[in-house]
């Protein structure tokens, strides 16, 4: 049996961050086993993953030593521990449409993603905390008006939960990168459309516009470029001719939660590798 943990780096990019991470990591009789690196506009991201055998891992030297090289480097360095037989633990992001709020929760109610649990819900509107409370699920609503102290708010949030998963429910409000690497691979959204094609908002009035014939919902990993994470589970439904707009909608939304649901569940069975921006089942 290992230990598993993951290493968040980010701040400012300069020479010999991943060096002194990485033989620091070493040094404590880690294994890393991936390791991810993205400079965006001079923004550096890391994302390690490691694990100790049992007995090896000095958590407390390894949290410290963090801090110290988190403050020599100037940047953020996070660490986050996998406890072993435990269940995940979800945060649902939501704005106010219920649909897929609500096929998670029946799939965490029946067994259908047993392997987490709901552990928070973080809103940017309050139109949905009846029905948060109608589970039991701890409702939190956050000013979005400002991006940057939200998501700081939020980030706070997840932490303070242990959260190790993010889905996003029909959540209205676009996470900026700094926010995406922090989970790296561990947000899942649901998008109303057949992606690449139509991303971004209005997907449903685009379609129509277009006056396509096969229309559909994607279920994606988060990434820092607008709706082009990659894709988890797709599913379509044909347009008949004459259907309104509305009609569209209501079609669209019968397959949201599916997909959304389908999506997390693979994940939770580990059954997904992201390889070069595109998910295989495994």
């Amino acid at each position: 049996m290992k230990q598993l943990g993951t290493i968040t780096v980010i701040g400012r990019d300069k020479t010999g961050v991943v060096a002194r991470v990485t033989s620091f990591l070493f040094e404590q009789k880690a294994n890393i086993e991936a390791l991810e690196e993205q400079v965006t506009r001079g923004q550096f991201s890391m994302t390690i993953q490691a694990s100790w055998k049992t007995g090896q891992l000095r958590l407390d030297t390894v949290k410290d030593g963090l801090a110290r090289l988190a403050q020599a480097l100037a940047m953020e360095i996070g660490f986050h521990l996998s406890e072993a037989n435990r269940k995940l633990r979800a945060a649902i992001f939501v704005t106010r449409e219920p649909h897929c709020f609500e096929g998670l929760m029946r799939g965490f109610r029946d067994r259908t993603l047993s392997q987490a649990e709901p552990r928070l819900v973080v809103a940017n509107r309050s139109d949905l905390e009846p029905l948060a409370g109608k589970f039991r699920v701890p409702f939190i609503c956050v000013d979005w008006n400002d991006r940057v102290k939200a998501e700081a708010r939020a980030l706070a949030l997840l932490e303070e939960h242990a959260i190790d998963f993010v889905i996003l429910a029909r959540f209205m409000k676009i996470l900026s990168p700094t926010f995406v690497w922090r989970y790296k691979n561990k947000i899942i959204n649901i998008h109303p459309s057949l992606l690449p094609s139509f991303p971004g908002p209005q997907a449903y009035r685009q379609a129509y516009e277009h006056g396509v014939k096969i229309m559909g919902v994607t279920a994606h990993f988060v990434s820092m470029h607008l709706d082009e994470g990659p894709i988890i589970a797709q599913e379509s439904f044909r347009i008949r001719p004459q259907m309104s707009l509305k009609q569209i909608v209501a079609a669209g939304q019968g397959l949201e939660s599916k997909v959304l649901v389908r999506a997390v569940s693979l994940f939770l069975k580990k059954r997904l590798d992201v390889y070069w921006g595109i998910v295989k089942q495994v």
